[in-house]
């Protein structure tokens, strides 16, 4: 029997791609001699980030619709034709068993040209309101898995699972407050909040932080790890003192979680399985910028479970000044928040998820 040969599809963002390259190191684990491919775009995380995790990656030409610039969508059409062409050829040439998608529009021509060629395609969805493009390719998918039980409703009955999100494995090894605090130079003592808005960083969350970082840091047993993406670095580096540590990016994310009492984060579904794996209690902000305000939902099921506090952006200065230091001040409520949170996570996500991967096409352990 020859080995798996498995055809991952997901990009644009962090939120698409890491999942699929847990997926991806799952499925490896349990059979070192499949065969692992990924399409992606050049223009995009991906286009780094698979090869970096050993995997080769294949070019496809797709790219979302614009809501808000109607004109960029002119060439489109040629694009969704192209994508196809070379999902149909990838597929062929690879000699996929399965193709699964993770999200992001580079999903759709890839599983779609799977389906053409009748091999059986998988759909997982990270969010609690799920995609467009899930949601279609979905119908067809032989496996749905799932993050959040909200999303069942979008799927078919009888093919969907709520596995979790698949996180970087680094977070699924729990890291000891004191090593942690050690690493980076925290008092053992202190109260520590880390805020950040994703890889890239919130505007919104950046400029609060900006207007009352000051009044925040008037508890003098207060330290602040404060994240703020490349592009507002050094607009709110002038900001940082003693107890203000300012940062462009931060990669060893398991070290700061285990840190700090509290975050101050967007809503995004990576970070919402990231605090969930943790069991880190947040306040999360969504964003009002994203598709079909899918971070909106995904905070509201973190909090309807108890993990975090949901907090519009138009209440993001009186959050920061009044909700956060009250959580910070208030140990027994984010030791409840955290064992909610660990009851929920599903830290063996990516194992799960590959595990019936290659069920569906007759792997046995």
């Amino acid at each position: 029997m020859r080995p798996p040969r498995i055809l991952l599809a997901g990009g644009g963002t962090g939120g698409h791609v890491y999942p699929a390259i847990a997926i991806a190191q799952a499925i490896r684990a349990l059979d070192p001699m499949s065969a692992i491919a990924f399409a992606g775009t050049r223009d995009h995380l991906e286009w780094n980030a698979v090869p970096e995790a050993g995997f080769e990656i294949h070019p496809i030409t797709i790219s979302g619709f614009h809501r808000r610039q109607l004109l960029r969508n002119a060439g489109l059409p040629f694009k969704l034709v192209t994508g196809l062409w070379q999902s149909y050829q990838l597929v062929q040439n690879f000699d996929a068993d399965v193709a699964v998608g993770t999200g992001g529009y580079v999903s759709g021509p890839v599983l779609w040209a799977a389906h053409m060629r009748k091999r059986p395609t998988v759909a997982q969805e990270q969010n609690a309101y799920a995609g467009v493009t899930n949601r279609i390719l979905g119908r067809r998918a032989a496996q749905v898995h799932i993050a959040f039980e909200e999303a069942k409703s979008w799927f078919p009955e009888g093919r969907c699972r709520v596995s979790g999100n698949p996180v970087r494995k680094e977070l699924a090894v729990r890291t000891t407050r004191e090593s942690a605090r050690k690493s980076l130079k925290l008092p053992w003592n202190a109260k520590v909040l880390f805020v950040f808005g994703g890889s890239l960083g919130s505007q919104a969350i950046n400029e609060a932080m900006g207007q009352v970082s000051d009044q925040l840091l008037s508890d003098p047993n207060l330290h602040v790890i404060w994240q703020t993406g490349n592009l507002y670095y050094e607009r709110m580096r002038e900001k940082e003192q003693a107890r203000l540590r300012v940062l462009k990016y931060v990669d060893q994310m398991e070290l700061f979680y285990a840190a700090c009492d509290l975050v101050l984060a967007r809503s995004g579904a990576l970070t919402c399985s990231e605090l969930l794996c943790t069991g880190t209690p947040a306040v999360l902000v969504p964003s009002i910028h994203v598709a079909e305000d899918h971070q909106t939902k995904n905070a509201r099921s973190m909090e309807r479970i108890g993990a975090a506090i949901c907090v519009p952006e138009e209440d993001l200065l009186n959050a920061i000044l009044i909700q956060v230091p009250a959580l910070l001040n208030d140990p027994g409520q984010r030791q409840n928040m955290a064992e909610q949170a660990h009851k929920a996570a599903k830290p063996e996500a990516a194992m799960t998820i590959a595990k019936d991967i290659l069920a569906l096409i007759g792997w046995k352990e």
